[in-house]
Formats: C-alpha cells, structure tokens, sequence
C-alpha cells in the first residue's frame, strides 16, 4: 500500500500521523498552498467539522495575488481571529506536504502573533 504515492503525498500523510500522535484534543490547523492563493483552516478531528477559515480568495482581499508573504501573513492574522471568535485558542500546525518556508511560515507566524497557541 501506498508504493504509487507522489513525495508530496507521502510527506503529507508523514505529518498527519506524526500531528495525531501528539495533538491530544487540539483541533489542526491546516494549510494548502497552490500557485496563486493559500488557505488556511481549523478543523476539529473528533466531531470532523471546520472551525474557522480564511483564504486569499475572500472578496476583500481578492484584488491582489494571493501568491505573496504578505497575504499570507493576512490570511494568518484573519483565521487566528476567526479561532478566537469561536472559542480555539490552542491548535496543532498541519503543513501538509508543503515545506514550512516561506508563505507557510508567514501564514503561521502571523497565526502565533495573533494569538493562536501552537
């Protein structure tokens, strides 16, 4: 099982298992980059529901490229009120596949200076 698997795909499901180890009861905070717009999302496991999101296609923010730190920082400020809003506080960081550099690490920062705890 699992020998057709892209690196992406195997560095993906590396992750999960590694976050279900030692997430406890913390919801994921899950993060997809593609070439033009990231997206971020809280999602708890247990009840399999999403929490809060925010993503660079929202009308507000969709005049510019998603494709930059800055708007990824944005994207990051945004989902870490929208946790609060909902009463998370504490989250586990899912980077996927992708590497935690650049738009990723911007996304997550701007989560950490928000407020959110991971």
């Amino acid at each position: 099982m699992g020998q057709n698997l892209s690196l992406f795909e195997r560095r993906r499901r590396r992750v999960r298992t590694s976050l279900r180890a030692r997430s406890g009861s913390r919801p994921r905070l899950s993060v997809h980059r593609s070439s033009q717009h990231i997206y971020a999302q809280i999602i708890d496991d247990e009840g399999g529901r999403t929490l809060a999101a925010a993503s660079t296609l929202e009308k507000d923010v969709r005049g510019t490229t998603g494709a930059t730190t800055a708007a990824a920082t944005e994207v990051g400020k945004r989902l870490a009120e929208r946790a609060k809003a909902a009463g998370v506080t504490a989250v586990v960081f899912d980077r996927g596949g992708f590497i935690f550099h650049g738009r990723v690490k911007a996304l997550a920062e701007a989560a950490r200076e928000a407020g959110l705890e991971f």
